[in-house]
């Protein structure tokens, strides 16, 4: 497997995960989303524009979030995404994974006493 293929599908799915996540508090538009990971983050993670819509749109065609146009808080037609019910199955599934996945690197990267570093 080439190396940067996986690199690229890691990082489409720990987004996929940060934006699930997100969508779990309710309804946003795309720049609220990418604020609250933001935010969240205490500003470590930042999701560009590039990034965001496509995952987006492959979570939208994938039935994990449903799509409609609203008026945001300043006004403006904006596009509000919202968790489907097959999105929160997905979302506890990955969440569960990641969960193995930094439990398991925590044990490598952080040796019992006595182990050799």
């Amino acid at each position: 497997m080439d190396p940067k293929t996986s690199r690229v599908e890691l990082l489409q799915g720990t987004l996929d995960l940060l934006i699930l996540r997100t969508l779990a508090a309710g309804p946003a538009h795309g720049h609220a989303i990418a604020r609250h990971i933001q935010r969240t983050s205490e500003e470590l993670l930042r999701v560009e524009t590039g990034s965001l819509y496509p995952a987006l749109h492959r979570l939208e065609a994938k039935g994990w979030v449903a799509a409609s146009w609203e008026l945001s808080e300043k006004g403006k037609r904006a596009r509000y995404y919202q968790l489907t019910r097959l999105g929160r199955k997905q979302l506890a599934a990955e969440h569960s994974r990641w969960d193995a996945f930094a439990r398991a690197m925590g044990l490598i990267l952080n040796p019992v006493e006595g182990e050799a570093k």
